[in-house]
């Protein structure tokens, strides 16, 4: 199977070979002996908080304290505040 480089360095794969690998949108992009190999990626989302979660510090323990706290708070204290009121637009006077 053939696929072309763009002058934008844009690949596109052939259907054959994306079928054989099941449906991804990502893949990893490796260089091993000249050769370019791209492996699928399946990204969860979960993956992704875990990831977001590590990079500010926040472990195990900080979400189940934050889990019970809010499950210990009284409904009415968590509720949010109503929106102000805005001003409504005049109509344009016609001359």
């Amino acid at each position: 199977m053939l696929a072309k480089l763009t002058s934008k360095n844009q690949l596109t794969l052939p259907k054959r070979a994306v079928e054989a690998v099941g449906a991804t949108g990502y893949f990893d992009v490796e260089v091993r002996d000249g050769q370019i190999v791209l492996t699928p990626v399946r990204i969860h989302r979960g993956d992704a908080v875990r990831v977001k979660l590590a990079a500010l510090g926040i472990g195990e323990a900080d979400v189940a304290q934050a889990v019970r706290w809010a499950r210990s708070a009284p409904a009415h204290a968590v509720a949010a505040e109503p929106l102000p009121e805005y001003p409504k637009k005049k109509p344009p006077r016609r001359p």
